[in-house]
């Protein structure tokens, strides 16, 4: 997945963007025009799309004129991420704070007001097709403005997933259809979902409260937290629940221990950590000893750390390269 994207500013920015955004939606600034401001990045993501969109204070006004045209029929879940976001349609009016999420509808007449008390505004906002969402809702033309606060743990996971979305590489197109899905569900069942997706909501929770608490396992492999009574202080869900989640990776020890052993092998092979001792690298991930992060690392691999090492240095001798740890994985394989 690539990102692309554009700056304008100024008053020829802003003649810039009404031009290009004529069919859709008239474009109204609230600041003198030589002081517009948008800068816009997207990323295309399966059937989706995902913008990151900076901005001076903006009014975006998409009239039943515009909505005649039919060339714009999509959802869109958008966060706040700073400023604020005023949006109304029909009777609905709602404001979006930092954190909150909130679903709208583009295929009816609406205004969008973003502001910022100082800077500017900014909102990451994932874009849905008609046909991925409107089946999952009991009453699609009215489901637009529905706010999910960010004390809210519908949106908690909503933006943990909309900003993994946006940093992660490359992810594999099957995770990423199963992961938009699971989001759309999650928005269905708090905009009323139709009555043949009763389970859909619950799957959805246990898919992204699953990838939301493996995102933080790896950013925390080498800190001490990583036990269950933390995990569910953080992410505030029952012991049962976090268990459960992690029931198909063999328990939740079982896959923080494989995720820091995995970690420990991408050390190994790394030139900047090759001359570290296995005793600092074992502390670092919270094993007990050197002699018990060998154990694990040699059941988990069926090698030790000193012989991945050699296998690494004769590697790099042999063909001038560092190796990466698949090469050394299908190697050991062989062996």
């Amino acid at each position: 997945m690539s990102k692309f994207g554009h700056e304008r500013h100024g008053a020829a920015g802003l003649q810039q963007l009404r031009e290009a955004t004529t069919g859709i939606c008239n474009v109204i600034p609230l600041t003198a025009e030589n002081d517009f401001y948008l800068s816009s990045t997207m990323l295309m993501s399966g059937d989706a799309l995902l913008v990151d969109s900076s901005t001076s204070a903006l009014e975006y006004h998409r009239t039943p004129a515009h909505i005649a045209r039919g060339n714009l029929d999509h959802y869109h879940i958008a966060l706040c991420l700073a400023g604020e976001m005023g949006f109304s349609s029909g009777r609905r009016d709602v404001t979006l704070r930092p954190g909150d999420v909130c679903l709208l509808d583009m295929a009816q007449p609406n205004r969008t007001v973003l502001t910022a008390e100082r800077g500017r505004s900014r909102t990451l906002v994932l874009i849905l097709q008609l046909s991925l969402l409107a089946p999952k809702l009991a009453h699609p033309d009215s489901a637009t403005a529905v706010l999910l606060p960010a004390s809210h743990h519908h949106a908690r996971l909503l933006a943990s997933q909309l900003s993994a979305l946006w940093e992660q590489v490359a992810p594999s197109a099957e995770a990423l259809a199963a992961t938009i899905e699971a989001m759309a569900d999650i928005i269905a069942g708090v905009a009323g979902r139709a009555a043949d997706t009763e389970g859909d909501v619950e799957r959805a929770e246990h898919h992204l409260y699953r990838a939301m608490i493996k995102r933080y396992i790896a950013a925390n492999l080498e800190t001490p937290s990583l036990v269950a009574d933390d995990l569910c202080r953080r992410f505030e869900i029952s012991r049962a629940s976090l268990y459960r989640l992690f029931e198909a990776d063999g328990g939740l020890a079982r896959y923080i221990q494989e995720q820091r052993l995995n970690r420990a092998l991408r050390l190994l092979v790394s030139p900047r950590s090759r001359s570290n001792r296995l005793i600092d690298l074992a502390l670092d991930l919270q094993f007990s000893s050197d002699s018990s992060f060998v154990r694990a690392f040699r059941r988990h691999f069926g090698i030790t750390p000193g012989e991945v090492r050699e296998l690494s240095e004769t590697w790099l001798r042999e063909t001038g390269a560092v190796p990466g740890p698949d090469d050394l994985l299908q190697l050991i394989a062989r062996r």
